[in-house]
């Protein structure tokens, strides 16, 4: 398929619904108009790419109603990132057809875009900033294990039950993680164990992995005594 046997499909699909097709309107790949609402562009490619998306945002400085138009392909092109597709189209005010050599399907019409913010997600990511000591992982890495505030408080507590058990009360003050009886309760990394009502002690493999996390508890001003 070349790019131009798109036109055919997006014109007749344009005229049905009432509008003056013409191709190659200066740097515009299709301009449609009809009567008094306003111009549509249209701009096609034989991909959904980087290039397409700048073509779009460029002819927005000229008209609203922008659309970009690509071939539906394969399970590993269209439907792998259909919805990143409508996202980023969403977002930059573009609308999308999805063309073959017969037909045109409409799956998004310009339009401003205003994005709801997640203030519950961000409220999250932003306790997690204030609560995390230091910059412990290193940006851009993949498959490691991330230090977390949850996992600096596990290890508070933990050394805080290095020399013996002690109440989840007591580790509390002690270590100032006032969710430490959560952590303990939740054993999340195999830590803890309770030894009787309240009172919690390590486990062998919590025993084990403090010992081999001397550094990030120097990161965190503690040591094992």
């Amino acid at each position: 398929m070349r790019e131009s046997d798109l036109y055919p499909a997006l014109k007749a699909f344009l005229e049905a619904q009432g509008y003056v097709v013409k191709a190659e309107i200066g740097a515009c790949d299709i301009l449609a108009i009809r009567g008094e609402a306003p111009p549509i562009v249209v701009e096609m490619k034989l991909s959904f790419s980087l290039a397409l998306i700048m073509q779009g945002i460029a002819r927005q400085s000229l008209f609203d109603h922008v659309y970009l138009a690509v071939p539906v392909s394969g399970e590993k092109g269209w439907k792998l990132r259909y919805r990143d597709i409508i996202a980023l189209c969403r977002r930059l005010g573009l609308g999308l057809l999805a063309v073959t050599r017969e037909a045109v399907e409409p799956h998004l019409d310009p339009a401003p875009y205003a994005p709801r913010k997640n203030t519950t997600r961000a409220n999250a990511l932003l306790k997690e900033f204030h609560r995390r000591v230091g910059d412990p992982n290193q940006g851009g890495t993949t498959g490691i294990k991330r230090m977390t505030a949850y996992r600096q408080d596990a290890l508070r507590c933990g050394a805080g039950l290095w020399a013996g058990p002690l109440k989840a009360s007591i580790l509390a003050k002690a270590t100032e993680v006032h969710r430490a009886r959560t952590i303990l309760h939740d054993d999340h990394y195999g830590w803890f164990q309770r030894v009787e009502r309240g009172v919690y002690a390590l486990t062998d493999k919590g025993r084990a992995d403090l010992a081999s996390a001397t550094a990030d508890l120097a990161a965190l001003g503690l040591t094992l005594d």
